[in-house]
């Protein structure tokens, strides 16, 4: 079932939060991410950098069901665009503007790319760019967000990059679709250290999330 720019963005608005999973791991990434579906948490990226993400995707994809949010992340080529809609996800997040911009956009997915500079932003823009994933976002932190919005009020954002509670709270006040959560969020849980606590951090983060609709 295919998701369109719309869709994602208007899941993105609703829910404020993408979790991002990446682990050595593949089957307690799968594990991981199932747990984060169960915890409330609706939009969910596996990174190619995962170990078999494509096959923990694929997994991820059966259990979920068509209409899960689950996208691929550190998509760098236009084979792994490919590579990942065949796995299943929905949407698509380049750490930069890849090839997979255009080809992702060709697929017909979604995808959210990654760029920093004002240049970077109107190049993504201009190659079609569902939303902005600012990234390193700690470069410049939420006012660095807060300054671009004033060139670019129209540019969804969604910052990336060592997001904490409070700093996720930050983001979404200056102005951020969403913000994206690696580690603080999901720990260690996709390199096999368990589901501890994951639970409880998927609940703090979706209140600060919710919080500022």
């Amino acid at each position: 079932m295919a998701m369109t720019a719309p869709d994602l963005l208007s899941a993105l608005r609703t829910e404020r939060l993408l979790a991002i999973v990446r682990g050595s791991d593949p089957g307690a990434a799968l594990d991981t991410v199932l747990a984060l579906f169960h915890s409330g948490v609706r939009v969910v990226e596996v990174s190619l950098t995962t170990t078999d993400a494509l096959d923990v995707i694929a997994r991820a994809r059966a259990r979920l069901g068509e209409t899960a949010l689950l996208g691929a992340g550190t998509v760098l080529t236009a084979v792994q665009a490919r590579r990942s809609a065949e796995a299943g996800a929905r949407f698509t997040v380049t750490p930069g503007l890849t090839e997979a911009v255009a080809e992702s956009r060709t697929l017909g997915l979604p995808v959210l790319a990654g760029a920093v500079t004002p240049t970077e932003v109107i190049a993504a823009v201009n190659e079609g760019a569902t939303a902005v994933k600012l990234f390193p976002a700690a470069l410049g932190g939420a006012a660095y967000l807060r300054a671009l919005r004033d060139p670019f009020p129209d540019v969804p954002f969604v910052p990336v990059g060592g997001i904490d509670s409070a700093a996720a709270r930050a983001y979404l006040a200056a102005g951020a679709l969403a913000v994206g959560v690696g580690g603080p969020l999901v720990g260690r849980a996709a390199h096999g250290e368990g589901l501890d606590g994951l639970a409880e951090r998927s609940e703090q983060f979706r209140t600060v999330a919710l919080g500022a609709r």
